[in-house]
């Protein structure tokens, strides 16, 4: 293949990059860098796979027998039709609603999707700049770094130690090298001088020039094969359609008995296999399935609200259900700009003012001061941008660096003409293992080069044989490393981080890296002030107040970590436990997993990331629900097997994005908490609108059973008036309670194990106790009205005025003791009163649509004909608002108990 000098001309561009007009230009003839977009089905064919859905095919199945069955009555019974056309309506009902929802899930996806930035570095006519990854065009020079996602097929001109992982396309998880040089010709995919879109960079840092785009890229041909690939459910949809199953095998059973019980009484065959589907089909939670997905649909935008955006519906409910959370310190916890605000060289410490990126302070003092800034911002890969627009000062980088380049402005030294008359020749990236990164550079003059070194002040200590001390080099002796390791220590017990830079001349302009950074010069120590962000004591107290333990793990000196984390209320006590990368190399798994059974304050610090690994792994071993917090590369590999993985929006890798399944748009610990609270909340909702739905099915069916067990020749209430208050009174509200905002002690609770199902005895018990409340209710109106007429049970017929305004007694009381029963579901613990009856205006509203319809089944005369129904009075509508303030009030009554029987849960999640 072609030389490296060779390939700017091959593509028509040079090593400075594209003019803007030719890239322009470009743009207009390969078109925007993005993958091709999965053929979406047509709008038809989305609402005709919900046909296709297993309980539509079961409802479709059963309106076909009842047409059939109608077919063969003789008389025909009208009553027969209008079930079939019923259950039709039904099918109708959910396709639409499940059509609406997957509809407007995909472009929520899509909205939320474009939220995260994409963006890369380039050259531009000799500009380095970051420009969206959708602008790049064949012949971009493309500058790449550790932890950056590959955006597009690239051709490598220039390489220092860097390695990709291929995993995308190849499936091979290990990291390989990559060089510049030319390499004998063979399949692009084995070329080990080309990065291909869709890898990332492990380490190493390179320049590479843009060779295909979008969908020309090798990702590009794979992805078009993957893109139709179906998507999988999550497990807690699997687990709503498991108990949906469960449910309907228990109405099938409950429609053949009533099929059998009803045989023996003289009925014909086709009516009581009519009257058994009937139920049967009634009983069957057919809506179940959309109104959760809506639910967490509302969960996701909520959180996108608050800045975080969550990838998968499966997150929003395990945030709920969160435990531990792993955080990181810088960016998270802390503003993420970090500023230098002592220097110390030679023995002096040198104090720098001014804030944040802005190149405004001076540096007390000058001299060493002055070299060990001046090294420390050769030693850097970030750029600081001016002002533009409304964005302020900003770094283009790593954001320790961006610190090192303001405080050498503060000094009076032109990095840029510094740069340019010392031009680097070798670099050596930083890596977490040795944490360090040095570069090599021509000294001005011809006068040699010379490697300047920055890293982790212990490990740079230890590489260093003498030190620059005022002026003069002399041999760090073992009182002299005492003296400089009190400097370090002094500086991290003010809560900054420190930074060492030291220096060496080389033998050549590529010396082995040994050599690069052995036998050092010291030339002293920086400590950086992250502030940290006003909003996150607030998030941790509500975290500790949830009964989430927080541990920090961060790469920083022990001394800082603590400093932090009693700013921000991590740490309280006197002696929280603080455990090095070190000591945890000399763990054993067993030792390690007592450490974390302990509930004190842990703070782990100097941590790489298989100790980042090993915890996470350690934390889930105890059973615990682990959220992790990363936003380099590094982090990737704790926030995949993480059982949460949030990364930064902001600040963090285009790797760790990938892994995660949230990310935190504003890069704050807040978030998280605010996150962790709406999961908490749309696991709750999922809850009651289980409750709801399930509590009025008890009080349809007992009234049935009761009829028949008492003899009584007719139904309390029929197929059709059931189907009538699914559809009219079940669907609205349980999609409202899907929009519950978290109660206000929600974050005062502790978390769900891990096992808990959402069909748990609680659940169960809830609806058992409303829908007993409920049955009872409609089963005394219906008996009252029918035996008030003084006639046997056998004289009643279909046509009876009495029976008819019974049965229409007992649809409505179903649908006014739903109305209250959805008031008395939106809390689990506190008063419906407190939470306010009125909060919930769209609950409120599609209650009173139920109560509005069945109105209009009881007056009008043409609903009237279908549903077999009468005109009620007022006392009749008075009565039975009675007995919905009565299941409200039995209601409000248990959660009275329940809080004065259970106080200590409570008080325990506050500890």
């Amino acid at each position: 293949m072609l030389p490296s000098s060779a390939v700017f001309p091959a593509l028509d561009s040079s090593p400075s990059g594209l003019p803007d007009a030719e890239a322009a230009s470009r743009t207009a003839r390969f078109g925007a860098n993005e993958l091709p977009r999965a053929a979406r089905r047509a709008p038809w064919r989305q609402l005709a796979a919900q046909f296709t859905d297993l309980f539509a095919v079961v409802l479709i199945v059963a309106s076909a027998i009842t047409f059939l069955a109608w077919g063969l009555q003789h008389p025909r019974d009208i009553g027969t039709l209008q079930l079939a056309i019923a259950i039709l309506g039904v099918v109708l009902l959910n396709a639409v609603i499940g059509f609406v929802q997957e509809y407007s899930a995909e472009r929520t996806a899509e909205t939320l999707q474009a939220m995260v930035p994409h963006a890369c570095r380039v050259l531009r006519a000799g500009v380095r700049r970051e420009v969206p990854v959708r602008d790049l065009v064949p012949g971009d020079v493309m500058l790449l770094e550790a932890g950056d996602a590959v955006p597009a097929d690239c051709r490598l001109v220039e390489s220092y130690d860097l390695s990709v992982n291929n995993a995308a396309l190849t499936g091979e998880s290990d990291a390989v090298g990559r060089t510049a040089e030319a390499v004998a010709p063979g399949p692009v995919l084995q070329a080990r001088n080309f990065v291909f879109m869709g890898t990332d960079v492990v380490v190493g840092s390179a320049k590479a020039v843009v060779c295909a785009t979008g969908g020309a890229t090798e990702f590009g041909r794979i992805f078009r094969l993957a893109a139709a690939a179906p998507r999988q459910r999550t497990p807690l949809q699997r687990q709503v359609a498991v108990m949906a199953r469960r449910v309907a095998v228990a109405a099938l059973a409950t429609g053949a008995v009533l099929f059998a019980v009803r045989l023996p009484t003289g009925q014909s065959l086709v009516s009581s296999f009519v009257f058994a589907l009937g139920v049967m089909v009634a009983l069957v939670p057919e809506g179940l399935p959309a109104t959760l997905s809506v639910s967490l649909a509302v969960g996701v935008r909520r959180m996108a609200r608050r800045h975080a955006l969550v990838k998968q519906l499966l997150a929003v409910e395990a945030l709920g259900s969160t435990t531990v959370v792993c955080t990181d310190k810088t960016g998270t916890l802390t503003q993420a700009e970090m500023t230098v605000v002592q220097a110390w060289a030679g023995g002096v410490t040198h104090a720098v003012s001014g804030v944040g990126y802005v190149p405004e302070g001076e540096v007390s003092g000058d001299g060493q001061a002055h070299d060990l800034l001046r090294s420390a911002a050769l030693c850097c890969d970030a750029r600081l941008v001016p002002p533009s627009g409304r964005c302020g000062w900003r770094v283009l980088g790593d954001t320790t660096e961006g610190a090192l380049l303001v405080a050498a402005a503060k000094a009076g030294i032109d990095v840029l003409s510094d740069s340019a008359t010392t031009p680097r020749t070798a670099t050596y990236p930083f890596d977490p293992v040795r944490k360090m990164m040095s570069v090599v550079c021509a000294e001005p003059g011809g006068d040699g080069h010379r490697s300047y070194v920055k890293g982790a002040p212990q490990e740079l200590l230890g590489r260093c044989a003498d030190i620059d001390w005022q002026g003069s080099r002399r041999p760090l002796t073992g009182e002299m490393r005492a003296a400089v390791t009190a400097a370090i220590d002094g500086l991290a017990a003010q809560g900054l981080r420190t930074l060492g830079v030291a220096a060496r001349t080389v033998s050549g302009p590529r010396p082995a890296q040994d050599e690069a950074e052995s036998g050092l010069t010291l030339l002293g120590f920086v400590g950086m002030l992250d502030p940290p962000r006003p909003e996150v004591s607030a998030a941790v107290a509500a975290c500790r107040s949830a009964g989430i333990r927080i541990a920090m793990v961060t790469g920083d000196h022990p001394l800082t970590a603590e400093a932090v984390a009693r700013r921000v209320g991590i740490v309280r006590g006197s002696r929280p436990t603080v455990v090095t990368g070190s000591r945890l190399d000399a763990m054993d798994d067993e030792e390690l997993g007592r450490l974390l059974a302990s509930s004190g304050e842990l703070l782990l610090c100097r941590v790489s990331p298989e100790h980042k690994m090993r915890v996470v792994t350690a934390f889930q071993r105890r059973g615990e629900v682990v959220a992790v917090t990363g936003d380099g590369a590094n982090d990737a590999p704790a926030l995949k097997h993480a059982d949460i993985g949030v990364a930064m929006g902001a600040s963090g890798t285009d790797v760790a994005r990938e892994a995660a399944v949230m990310v935190l748009l504003d890069d704050s610990f807040a978030s998280i908490a605010v996150a962790v609270r709406l999961g908490r909340s749309v696991y709750q909702n999922i809850r009651k609108f289980l409750v709801y739905l399930f509590s009025h099915n008890v009080a349809e069916l007992v009234p049935i059973l009761a009829a028949t067990f008492a003899g009584f020749p007719l139904v309390p209430i029929s197929a059709v008036q059931i189907l009538a208050i699914d559809l009219g009174s079940d669907v609205l509200p349980a999609l409202a309670l899907g929009t519950e905002p978290p109660e206000p002690d929600v974050m005062e609770r502790p978390p769900r194990s891990r096992d808990e199902r959402l069909f748990s005895p609680a659940v169960v018990r809830r609806f058992l106790f409303l829908g007993t409340i409920q049955a009872l209710g409609v089963c005394a109106v219906f008996f009252w009205h029918v035996n008030s007429a003084g006639i046997p049970y056998s004289a009643f017929t279909a046509d009876n005025p009495v029976y008819r305004e019974a049965i229409t007694m007992t649809q409505a009381g179903i649908v006014v003791s739903q109305f209250f029963n959805a008031l008395a579901v939106r809390t689990e613990r506190q008063s419906i009163l407190r939470a306010g009856l009125f909060s919930n205006p769209a609950l409120l509203a599609a209650g009173l649509l139920g109560i509005g319809f069945m109105v209009a089944i009881s007056y009008a005369p043409a609903l009237q004909a279908v549903f077999h129904t009468a005109p009620l009075s007022a006392a009749d509508w008075a009565l039975l608002v009675c007995l919905g303030l009565l299941l409200l009030v039995a209601e409000e009554a248990r959660k009275w108990w329940l809080r004065r029987r259970e106080p200590a849960a409570g008080e325990g999640a506050n500890r």
